[in-house]
């Protein structure tokens, strides 16, 4: 796989926005949770951005997308507003999910952005449904599924992945390998550790890439998305670290300091900057001129979150009971 094949200005320019706009997002987040801002629960995404960059980039805006609890990064690159996220981890009318989601389960049907799911494995068997679907009517979409290791561990998996191959829909399979189910390292939760092996016993097709090179997962997903295209299930198992606890709660006692340190020496961001310099891909300035325009972008969501309204009393059961007809 050369990815320095896809290395023109303008992808990575789109790359490098993309990441950075996720990891101030959440940078921010954490902020405004510690000020009890955002409450419940928050699940950032930091470290692992080079996946959802990297896939949902290559995916067309008819394809589905389902996604994890730590899904704010998959939610801005799909083009759900920066503001529209952050209205809603408020809990503000306003937000995708009309504020009733919060940050595990952000919502566009306009962006066919179907969750954000807070269950381990929950979303497996909704994308193979909304693939059945594509497949039924004799559409063309495609429906990625983003999940991390631990989910491999599920019956949902398992009956997913038989289901996709028995039906052959047209599902992609995105496994964020971070190693760790929660605080449960891989080496004591799975006799299998490696997610991409597991396609195998179904008659799926897979492939396992580096997930911290951003290059690399663009165009591994490339080459997953024109095979699922063709109305065939297919899992890329992207290997990963996040950088912060599992979530706020986390008090992280499961891995040493020095571990995430070294993890950190790979930093999708800071690395492809690196390598795009070097290959004249971005300028000096670049890097500048993205954080500007991501600080500016993120200022406005929080304002925007900030006057956002609560839903009325009067609407507490909405969405709750279905209306009888009179």
């Amino acid at each position: 796989m050369n990815s320095k094949a896809a290395l023109d200005r303008d992808n990575a320019r789109r790359l490098l926005f993309e990441m950075v706009r996720m990891r101030r997002f959440e940078e921010k987040s954490i902020e405004l949770y510690q000020a009890g801002k955002i409450r419940g629960f928050l699940h950032v995404y930091i470290g692992e951005e080079a996946i959802a960059a990297g896939v949902i980039g290559q995916l067309q805006p008819h394809d589905s997308i389902v996604a994890t609890y730590r899904e704010h990064g998959h939610a801005l690159a799909r083009g759900i507003s920066a503001r529209s996220i952050m209205a809603e981890m408020y809990g503000k009318q306003e937000g995708c999910a009309r504020g009733r989601g919060g940050s595990m389960h952000l919502f566009d049907k306009k962006r066919r952005f179907f969750g954000g799911n807070a269950i381990v494995g929950g979303g497996l068997p909704l994308a193979v449904g909304l693939a059945l679907a594509e497949k039924m009517q004799q559409r063309s979409g495609v429906t990625t599924c983003f999940f991390g290791e631990g989910a491999t561990a599920e019956g949902a998996f398992h009956e997913s992945m038989n289901l996709a191959s028995l039906w052959k829909v047209p599902v992609l399979f995105v496994c964020e390998n971070n190693l760790y189910a929660m605080g449960t390292p891989i080496a004591v939760e799975l006799a299998q550790p490696n997610a991409s092996r597991m396609a195998e016993p179904y008659g799926i097709a897979a492939a396992s890439v580096d997930g911290m090179d951003v290059l690399a997962v663009q165009e591994a997903a490339r080459v997953a998305i024109e095979y699922v295209r063709q109305g065939q299930p297919y899992l890329l198992e992207c290997h990963t670290y996040r950088f912060r606890p599992h979530s706020m709660f986390d008090a992280e006692l499961y891995r040493s300091k020095q571990e995430v340190d070294q993890w950190k020496q790979r930093d999708p961001i800071s690395n492809f900057i690196d390598q795009a310099c070097k290959n004249y891909a971005l300028q000096a300035d670049d890097l500048t001129k993205v954080e500007s325009e991501v600080a500016t972008e993120i200022d406005d969501a929080v304002r925007f979150a900030e006057a956002g309204s609560w839903e009325p009393i009067s609407e507490l059961t909405r969405f709750v009971h279905s209306e009888i007809p009179s």
